[in-house]
């Protein structure tokens, strides 16, 4: 993420934070920071390894509960995919998920059909909806073309 918009969601996470009486520490900025810089969904382990190169005095724990957290607070999403790590995405906007099972790499995709499914009345009875998000799991094109070259 670049430029203004970048700038934008550091102002929205400095605000959130102050509002759920969080300190906007250097170590949550640094890992904030590091989250709205990835390309793809990382996993607590990713993040602590990132982290520690700017605070090397840092723990695990630290990362981990400050995600976390940022999950809780709305800042991040957390994607959990059933016997993996939790994984966390920055985009909190309404989307959905590529997730390959052979490398584990997670895409965001976007589609207009899926944002406005229509959930049954019997699991609306019984449970109330807030978000939905849509999963599909197969083969990225490298996994799924395992001789080809790609740059």
């Amino acid at each position: 993420m670049q430029g203004e918009g970048k700038h934008t969601l550091l102002k929205h996470f400095a605000e959130t934070c102050k509002a759920h009486h969080l300190k906007v520490t250097p170590q949550r900025m640094a890992i904030y920071r590091e989250l709205l810089n990835s390309t793809d969904h990382p996993s607590v382990d990713e993040m602590f390894q990132t982290v520690k190169n700017e605070f090397p005095n840092i723990s695990y724990d630290t990362v981990s509960r400050t995600m976390l957290t940022f999950a809780e607070i709305g800042i991040v999403d957390l994607v959990e995919i059933y016997g993996g790590a939790k994984r966390f995405d920055p985009n909190v906007a309404n989307h959905h998920h590529l997730h390959c099972v052979s490398c584990g790499k997670i895409l965001d995709f976007h589609n207009d059909e899926y944002n406005n499914l229509v959930i049954p009345d019997e699991i609306r009875q019984g449970f109330k909806i807030f978000a939905s998000r849509v999963l599909l799991k197969g083969f990225c094109e490298q996994c799924s073309n395992p001789g080809k070259k790609f740059p």
